[in-house]
């Protein structure tokens, strides 16, 4: 599966005129230098967006991108979905253009709001598997054979961010969301509550299960700290 949207020459195209191949780029169109679009707020660009000045789309695109690819790529529950996170990006980015009219800021900020719209396209997808796991032909990605020979500290590391991984999987969705949205993108309790769409209240019961939960599932391999290992994904 590969969704063609989003890129064309830099800024986001009329996606339904023009049908781009190739997925998300992964360097995504940069601000011309000198300009004033990297000084604008979020809430600038949006409303010069909805006034007719469409191009300034790729710059909220570029200052959210690698957030929204990492936090899908998370989800998806397996290590081996490059391609399949980028489609579901490129989704949620397209999702967000189309539906930016009725965005209101006294509702949610604008990054709340994509997340938003990013966990939901996610988990639209998965749900069409009953395992709740992308099948790995389906990603497009074929895993790479480990190499014969590796620094015994880097085999050590990527072992642990396995088990961490597969530890926040077998967590339940909403548990799952709160811990990645709070250990790995470092949000704050109120914009978790306005993603997941609960209370701070319930978003800190939601954690303290997660991590505990975590814990108990990796206490008989190592007892130091572990969701370093979740913040170390961001480089995997």
């Amino acid at each position: 599966m590969r969704r063609n949207y989003i890129w064309f020459d830099g800024t986001f195209a009329q996606i339904l005129d023009f049908p781009h191949e190739g997925g998300i780029d992964k360097e995504w169109a940069p601000v011309g230098e000198g300009g004033t679009k990297n000084h604008m707020t979020d809430s600038q660009l949006i409303q010069e967006i909805k006034q007719g000045n469409t191009e300034l789309y790729s710059e909220l695109m570029r200052r959210y991108q690698r957030k929204i690819l990492a936090f899908v790529y998370h989800m998806l529950k397996s290590s081996h979905m490059e391609l399949m996170a980028e489609d579901l990006c490129s989704e949620t980015f397209y999702k967000a253009f189309r539906s930016l009219h009725s965005f209101r800021e006294v509702d949610a900020s604008f990054s709340t709001w994509l997340y938003t719209i990013a966990r939901n396209t996610v988990l639209s997808e998965l749900r069409k598997h009953r395992s709740g796991t992308l099948p790995l032909e389906e990603s497009g990605v074929v895993p790479v054979a480990p190499l014969e020979v590796a620094p015994e500290q880097a085999i050590l590391r990527s072992e642990r961010v396995h088990m961490v991984r597969e530890a926040i999987n077998n967590l339940p969705e909403k548990q799952r969301s709160a811990l990645i949205l709070r250990e790995y993108d470092q949000l704050d309790y109120q914009e978790i509550a306005d993603i997941l769409g609960q209370s701070v209240s319930s978003v800190k019961s939601l954690l303290f299960r997660a991590r505990g939960s975590v814990k108990i599932q990796l206490e008989p391999y190592f007892y130091e700290p572990v969701f370093e290992d979740l913040r170390g994904m961001k480089n995997r």
